[in-house]
């Protein structure tokens, strides 16, 4: 398991990755992680990442299940952490650390 806090703006953003399940947190939430699937996506970020989705309906769950067929194919938690933490960097999310279950927390630069 791996966690990755993120800051945007003014709200604190965590990542929890259990194997192949990537789970999204926001301090604005509480204490809930929720899939992907929950969580409020940005159309326009969206539709720039997957323009072949332009006009359509379902653009939500095309792009969900985008992601969580990218995260079945990589071979570990660390390769998932570096590509939440690279994709997530592109969007204006600043990564602050990265802890490892059994382990103490690291700051990421």
């Amino acid at each position: 398991m791996i966690d990755v806090m993120f800051y945007f703006g003014e709200s604190v953003v965590l990542v929890k990755i259990k194997g192949r399940q990537v789970l999204f947190g926001h301090n604005l939430q509480g204490a809930i992680l929720a899939p992907l699937k929950n969580m409020q996506l940005n159309k326009n970020g969206v539709l720039k990442e997957f323009p072949d989705l332009v006009g359509r309906d379902d653009w939500r769950e095309v792009a969900c299940e985008r992601f969580q067929e990218h995260i079945a194919r990589m071979k570990s938690e660390e390769d998932i952490a570096h590509y939440v933490i690279d994709d997530l960097r592109k969007y204006g999310y600043i990564p602050k650390m990265i802890q490892r279950a059994g382990f103490r927390p690291r700051p990421i630069n």
